[in-house]
């Protein structure tokens, strides 16, 4: 079926139904054909047009606007349709077109009523927000937000202009900004729901609000200072000095533009404001970020849609090895609802683990009764009895082959003979580890990032005996435990850690020369990397470093540069211990770096041609076999700024010819580290075919 079947096949198919209660209430209920999720397309915007002009014609009491689905409200638009969008203008009218759409819902002369039972994001909340009243449940899991952001967009169907009129200036463009969500409580402080409640009395508290419609509050004294002509300037330049704290214009336009059209638009009429939005949305739109961006969303769909295995489910899992790595899996899969032991030599080293978990869970969850469940599902266990009933086993102890392969040889015994059987070694081949299994074929990696709570990757590795099996089932406990699974085949550093260590080693590197250690860091976060070389390796742990480096070392002959053995011997490990390449206050870089410094000129190229050129590496030795994909690892595993779009993304905007060009004079001026990979001229060949 084409994307115009599709489009028409949709067209004929009812996504919104009205129902007139005894009351006279009219309940209009979204319910996306043939998807678990409510997203808002063309044809499901122009349904909605027909049903709003139906309800304004039979003029109920009141329009209770619903959710059929179970998993929320709207999770906005159809980022995908956007996609076809042709140029900026395509991209004006649709928005356009989408905001006089909720105009007229805004213009029902009843009241009108959004009820969220979970999440209302992005157009879904717009949708919301042109509603009069809006009730959510109480659900802390539920959320509201308006993340487009992320995407290098802003709202376009009203949400710039409504969501300050609803919550005023400051906490509109927090929620903006920051893409970031809303629990219910913090929904209902700020102003944008009316009211949270149950999710068993939503419908009762919606008939009670139509039947008597509180009186519209009126806007603080506040709000109306700091949206006044001459204050609003002032208050736009201290949000643009906040926001520029976080990313560049020149990189992340979107925020931006939002602070703009608040400013210069702020106190013009409500048509003009949102005239002014949708213009700004279509030039948004077509910048090389949004297009970036949107790619990186849709790859991560893609990693998703990995781990849809059949068959296999997880309930309980076994963690070896209650160290910070070890302790912090176990707490990520008891938080997600997993039931976990946890072993370790004895009680006194499970211990920390177990703190450290329940802090987690306090963070996280924040109702008691939520963080009481999940620690309830984190034991300690000295003797390995959760062994036998454990569908995933997860070594996690220190990296030396001997001992692992000892642990595995007492653990396979008593494992289900279906249950997995996991690695979360960094460094090790998995092909040096299986010979000390009976069956070989089931032992796979899983590769978690440190902070685990934080980074969303999980590199799933097969060795050359895993059985594909076993690897399915790898990638379906990453999404169990709402993790992105890359599949990666067992080599050295695997994908993320082969990417990073160059860029790194690169970094001291060019410290040894004299260049400032801030220098280089700023040269790293003027390219787009969230932290800087020198201070990622401080965070990582300087002994860390050091050991992957000297697995590079021998695996590719690397040379480890000897200030990092010398502060690795000296303690000297970075972030945790208080020193490291830099000193740590309050757990913050002392960072010290003259402003009329000139850093020189090919710094940057120094640090980031070394990832493209082990991305490629990658590649070539199929270590990942798909360009996306390890776009999409590297992006999530490392942090490469995703407004490039991944290593290979940049180097394919950038032009492979001139980064092949680019790493040759880095070659004939800093030596052969720099010697382009072979694996060019086959990236070459895939995008230009004779």
């Amino acid at each position: 079926m084409t994307d115009l079947d599709k489009n028409m096949a949709e067209a004929d198919e009812k996504n919104w139904h009205i129902r007139v209660d005894d009351e006279g209430i009219a309940w209009l209920t979204f319910d996306r054909v043939g998807s678990s999720t409510n997203v808002l397309s063309g044809h499901v915007m122009l349904e909605l047009e027909a049903r709003i002009a139906e309800l304004k014609e039979s003029r109920p009491r009141a329009v209770v606007v619903n959710s059929a689905k179970k998993s929320g409200f709207i999770a906005g638009a159809d980022i995908k349709e956007f996609l076809q969008l042709a140029d900026e203008e395509a991209a004006y009218e649709i928005t356009r077109k989408g905001q006089k759409i909720f105009d007229k819902l805004e213009s029902l002369p009843c009241p009108t009523i959004a009820l969220l039972n979970g999440f209302a994001l992005g157009g879904g909340l717009e949708l919301a927000m042109a509603c009069r009243y809006r009730i959510m449940t109480d659900d802390v899991r539920a959320q509201v937000g308006l993340p487009e952001v992320k995407l290098g967009i802003h709202p376009g169907f009203g949400g710039t202009v409504r969501s300050v009129q609803l919550m005023g200036v400051l906490a509109a463009m927090d929620l903006m900004l920051s893409g970031r969500g809303l629990r219910p409580r913090q929904a209902l402080k700020t102003g944008l729901v009316d009211q949270i409640v149950p999710a068993r009395h939503l419908e009762r508290a919606a008939i009670q609000m139509a039947l008597k419609p509180p009186k519209p509050g009126k806007r603080s004294l506040k709000h109306r200072l700091l949206s006044s002509g001459p204050v609003r300037p002032v208050v736009a330049a201290m949000l643009e000095k906040q926001v520029a704290k976080r990313a560049r214009r020149d990189h992340y336009p979107s925020p931006y533009a939002m602070i703009d059209l608040w400013r210069e638009h702020g106190g013009d009429a409500l048509d003009s404001q949102y005239e002014a939005e949708a213009k700004s949305f279509g030039k948004m739109f077509v910048t090389p970020t949004a297009r970036n961006l949107i790619r990186v969303f849709l790859l991560q769909d893609r990693l998703k849609s990995l781990g849809k295995v059949k068959n296999f489910k997880v309930q309980n899992v076994h963690v070896v090895g209650a160290g910070v790595m070890g302790g912090d899996i176990a707490a990520w899969c008891a938080l997600r609802g997993l039931n976990v032991t946890l072993q370790d030599r004895e009680a006194k080293y499970i211990a920390p683990a177990i703190k450290r978990a329940h802090k987690l869970f306090q963070r996280k969850l924040r109702d008691p009764r939520l963080v009481t469940e999940a620690s309830d599902r984190l034991l300690a266990d000295v003797n390995g009895d959760g062994v036998p009933r454990a569908d995933v086993v997860i070594e996690a102890i220190f990296e030396n082959a001997e001992a692992k392969q000892a642990l595995y040889q007492a653990l396979e015994p008593r494992m289900k003979k279906d249950a997995v059987l996991a690695t979360n070694t960094s460094s090790l081949k998995l092909e040096t580890l299986s010979p000390a299994l009976s069956d070989p074929g089931r032992l796979i990696g899983l590769h978690f990032f440190n902070p685990v709570a934080k980074m969303p990757l999980l590199e799933v590795i097969a060795a050359d005996n895993s059985r594909p099996e076993e690897i399915n089932k790898g990638l379906a406990f990453a999404r169990r435990i709402d993790r992105l699974p890359l599949p990666c085949s067992s080599a050295p550093g695997f994908v993320v850690n082969r990417v990073l260590m160059p860029y790194m080693l690169e970094a001291v590197k060019i410290a040894e020369e004299g260049v400032p250690l801030a220098a280089i860091d700023q040269a790293a976060e003027a390219f787009g990397m969230p932290m800087g070389p020198v201070e990622l390796a401080d965070t990582v742990g300087l002994d860390i470093a050091y050991h992957v480096a000297q697995v590079f070392a021998d695996a590719f002959g690397l040379d480890v540069p000897e200030k990092l053995k010398a502060m690795v011997d000296e303690k000297q490990l970075g972030r945790k211990t208080g020193r490291g390449f830099y000193e740590y206050s309050k757990g913050k870089p002392v960072k010290k770096l003259d402003d009329n410094y000139e850093p020189p000129g090919d710094i940057r190229d120094r640090l980031m041609m070394p990832m493209l050129n082990e991305a490629v590496a990658c590649l070539r030795e199929k270590v990942v076999d798909d360009p996306d994909l390890l776009d999409a690892g590297v992006i999530f595993g490392t942090g490469f700024a995703p407004f490039r779009g991944g290593p290979i993304n940049y180097a394919r905007s950038r032009g492979i010819d001139e980064v092949v060009a680019t790493l040759q004079d880095l070659q004939a001026s800093h030596g052969d580290r720099f010697a382009p990979d072979a694996g060019w001229s086959d990236l070459k060949q895939v995008d230009s075919p004779e």
